[in-house]
């Protein structure tokens, strides 16, 4: 790891953790503030806070964890934690917010009295943190997609809070305590979209799926054009993590080329046209006419 990247880590993880500890203790006051004002919109934005005070977590475990060094038990290393965890993160999430919308619903039958202004007070109070964490996080969201995707939290965080401040400024001009619940259902609402596009995103890659913003068919195109090469077959792209691209593949070439010259064509094509930097190539040795031949020996790796 170079001496600029571990600072910009280091940086990156200083600031990360005055976030987390600001969201989190105000997570805490929050949850405080919706039992003693029962507010359930202001419940509400707390478990949307959570969803901060975990992606946070998450990206600065993933800082801190996947820097450990690959070993003989875990050959990839570490990395796949952050995935773990978000989508622990995600199911968690489904639970809360499905509560959520439970109570709204009973309670736009059966209204409650609302405390709209500590309801305001505590929004507000939210508001700032998300401002402030915001700001933490801006210098670090375009080198790092971890970073990047906490900083979307709380970015989402703050229109959940000023949904809230929004809600009890209503209730105080009007006395409509349904105004609460309604706040409620609509940041839930918010909320499940994306949850569940993070649960889709993670369980894609536990499962090996080809990483986003690449296509089989296009990696397969740009192998056959290779110079030499007879045939692509067994090309498998997975990622470990969120930012992390793995393919391999099995390619006859064509009887008379070099495979050293052949396998490394295909290496350069794979990281120009695809940014495909970690791939495993095997060689197979073909006819004159591009056939496999029947009986060859063990393929090259590389």
């Amino acid at each position: 790891m170079s001496k600029d990247h571990a600072h910009g880590a280091g940086a990156s993880s200083r600031r990360m953790v005055w976030a987390l500890a600001l969201t989190s203790t105000f997570l805490v006051a929050e949850v405080v503030g919706a039992i003693v004002f029962q507010s359930l919109a202001l419940l509400s934005d707390a478990a949307h806070m959570l969803t901060d005070v975990v992606a946070l977590a998450i990206a600065l475990a993933a800082i801190k964890i996947g820097q450990r060094p690959a070993d003989d038990l875990r050959t990839f290393g570490y990395r796949r934690f952050e995935i773990l965890a978000a989508t622990f993160n995600a199911v968690l999430l489904f639970l809360v917010a499905g509560y959520i919308l439970y109570e709204g619903v009973l309670r736009l039958f059966d209204p409650e009295p609302v405390g709209s202004t500590g309801m305001l007070i505590v929004a507000s109070l939210g508001l700032v943190v998300n401002l402030v964490s915001m700001r933490l996080l801006a210098s670090g969201a375009d080198a790092s997609l971890n970073v990047k995707g906490a900083y979307l939290e709380v970015w989402a965080d703050m229109l959940g809070s000023v949904g809230v401040i929004g809600g009890a400024l209503l209730i105080m001009l009007t006395g409509w305590t349904w105004i609460d619940p309604v706040v409620a259902i609509g940041i839930g609402l918010w909320v499940l979209p994306r949850t569940w596009l993070l649960l889709k995103n993670t369980t894609h890659i536990l499962l090996e799926g080809v990483p986003m913003g690449l296509s089989l068919q296009a990696v397969r195109a740009t192998i056959a054009s290779v110079p030499g090469v007879a045939e692509v077959h067994d090309l498998h792209l997975w990622g470990v993590s969120s930012d992390d691209v793995n393919a391999s593949v099995h390619i006859v070439i064509v009887e008379g080329q070099t495979s050293e010259t052949v396998r490394l064509a295909v290496l350069a094509a794979l990281a120009t046209d695809h940014a495909i930097q970690h791939a495993t190539v095997q060689l197979e040795p073909g006819a004159p006419d591009g056939r496999t031949n029947a009986g060859h020996g063990p393929g090259i790796h590389a």
